[in-house]
């Protein structure tokens, strides 16, 4: 259970939520929304305890389990499946019992006497742990999130990025905590995957905090509703289902528009009888009285839902460029044993629009490392063309430095703009005033993808690498970012697990991996989008 009592929330000076309360008991799964930097991923870390609050208190009682954006946890050098047993602790036990095997099996006399009774302390604690039924638990959990056996025997530091947070999500809920704190959870799954989550949370006994844009996870799920409020800094407790919460939201909007604009009509009149009166002596002071009233009816009254703002979001015009700005010639690339790009080959054309599709770890972001310069091929090469302006949307946002500024990053990168021109730019982005000056460490997910796409608009690209460019983002901010990708007239080498991110890009070709088949793009291919 949390307690959340009387607590203030802040990123820097800025005050996100003011003296709230609340109470996380079990059962109740809640689906946590607002827009983008209204405060949800810096609340649900005060709730996991990873920030404290700027006044109140937050009591947890029970283990709490959390899933941050941006998880990156366990030593690179375990395996995927030692990092999701070490949530029971059940990782050491599994070693001591593989080492006593191995001990075992290489002994003789006294010391083959030493390693049965090592290995029967080892299975002793096996067996306490939970034993080869957890083992399995811990299997089948793995292969609903898509994880296969092969995955789990390899060590995290091999992984990418997208496997990498399905083991941490993985381990969280193989841990059995009392309560869930999961930000995003369905970035990087598959569509088997998430119908898997989404019956999983269903069934969840303890507490559940949920984050996501995925508005049918949210309707399976979540049975009560808190919506972070960015212009009172306040929640508001919904204890309705999804659907409820937005029948009610909506049917709340009407009212107020309803009772503001009877109220209006009411302070007019009342207004224009006061005029009147004023010029006699006899009802100077009813007239005053009478103003009074309409000044009071119309404050009291709930205040109308304002829109809340939207990233006005543009790609660069492109700069001009040869008939093949970039291209790749048999890449190959491995980490360790694994194969992850074998001889692929690329031509990205003037204008070109090309998805790259694959399973997790296939090689999709490795791929576009590559052609960014920021990874080296084991072979193989990449060439850049005549004019060949690069701009990469890196999906885990390694392009951003946490311990700078959102100007300073801006200003890093297009070193020729003004102090004024920068703050232009970063307003049409939602960064304006002290925004601007926050580190990009504190920023959520949906801010630090309106930053690196800030950082593309005054690159020139003319050939676009984007990575998940829609993960994270609110239903708003991801329209104009899809808007901004159809517009855009240059070349764009797109991964996306988004079908209405590869219906805006309107592909010509796409590339599937790990083979390195290229092809024209068709319909049929549209069915692996969600898969990818």
């Amino acid at each position: 259970m949390i307690t959340v009592r009387g607590v203030d929330v802040r990123v820097g000076a800025r005050l996100l939520l003011s003296d709230i309360s609340f109470h996380i008991s079990p059962g109740h799964r809640v689906g946590l929304v607002g827009r983008n930097g209204a405060g949800k991923t810096t609340l649900l870390s005060v709730l996991a305890g990873q920030a404290q609050p700027a006044a109140g208190t937050v009591t947890r009682t029970g283990p709490v389990g959390y899933l941050p954006q941006d998880s990156r946890a366990g030593d690179p050098a375990a395996t995927a499946t030692e990092r999701v047993l070490s949530a029971r602790g059940m990782d050491r036990a599994v070693r001591a019992l593989r080492a006593a095997e191995a001990a075992m099996a290489g002994a003789a006399g006294a010391a083959q006497d030493r390693a049965m009774r090592a290995y029967t302390r080892a299975e002793a604690e096996f067996l306490a742990r939970g034993g080869y039924a957890a083992e399995a638990e811990a299997a089948r959990v793995a292969a609903g999130l898509g994880l296969p056996e092969q995955v789990m025997t390899r060590p995290l530091g091999t992984l990418s990025g997208g496997q990498r947070r399905r083991v941490e999500l993985a381990r969280i809920l193989f841990a059995d905590h009392g309560t869930l704190l999961l930000d995003e959870p369905t970035n990087h799954l598959d569509a088997d995957s998430v119908a898997w989550l989404r019956v999983f949370l269903t069934a969840h006994q303890g507490g559940l905090v949920l984050i996501s844009h995925d508005t049918d996870l949210l309707a399976a799920t979540v049975n009560r509703v808190f919506h972070l409020d960015a212009h009172r800094a306040a929640i508001d407790v919904h204890n309705t289902g999804w659907e409820a919460y937005l029948a009610q939201r909506e049917a709340d909007e009407r009212r107020r528009v309803r009772e503001r604009a009877g109220a209006e009509r009411k302070a007019e009149a009342l207004r224009t009888q006061a005029d009147k009166m004023r010029a006699r002596v006899k009802t100077a002071v009813a007239a005053k009285n009478m103003a009074r009233r309409a000044d009071r009816m119309l404050a009291e009254l709930e205040p109308v839902r304002r829109a809340d703002k939207v990233a006005r979001i543009r790609l660069p015009e492109p700069a001009p460029c040869g008939r093949i700005p970039l291209a790749a010639i048999s890449l190959t690339k491995s980490y360790g044993p694994l194969k992850v790009l074998t001889g692929v080959d690329l031509a990205v054309d003037r204008g070109s629009r090309i998805v790259v599709l694959g399973l997790n770890g296939a090689g999709k972001t490795t791929l576009l490392r590559t052609l960014a310069g920021h990874e080296r091929p084991d072979a193989g090469r990449v060439v850049p063309g005549h004019g060949l302006r690069l701009g990469y949307f890196a999906q885990e946002h390694e392009t951003l430095d946490g311990a700078r500024t959102v100007r300073q990053n801006l200003a890093s990168a297009a070193p020729h703009l003004t102090d004024g021109e920068a703050r232009t730019i970063l307003g049409s982005f939602l960064f304006s005033g002290d925004d601007a000056d926050k580190p990009a460490g504190v920023l959520s997910g949906g801010e630090r993808t309106r930053l690196a796409l800030a950082t593309l608009v005054c690159s020139g690209a003319n050939v676009l690498l984007l990575d998940e460019p829609t993960n994270n983002l609110d239903p708003a901010s991801r329209g104009e970012v899809l808007a901004a990708v159809g517009a855009y007239p240059g070349a764009v080498v797109m991964v996306t697990h988004d079908e209405g991110a590869v219906e805006a890009l309107r592909p010509d070709r796409v590339l599937l991996l790990p083979d390195g088949v290229e092809d024209h793009w068709s319909p049929g291919y549209a069915g692996l989008v969600p898969l990818a």
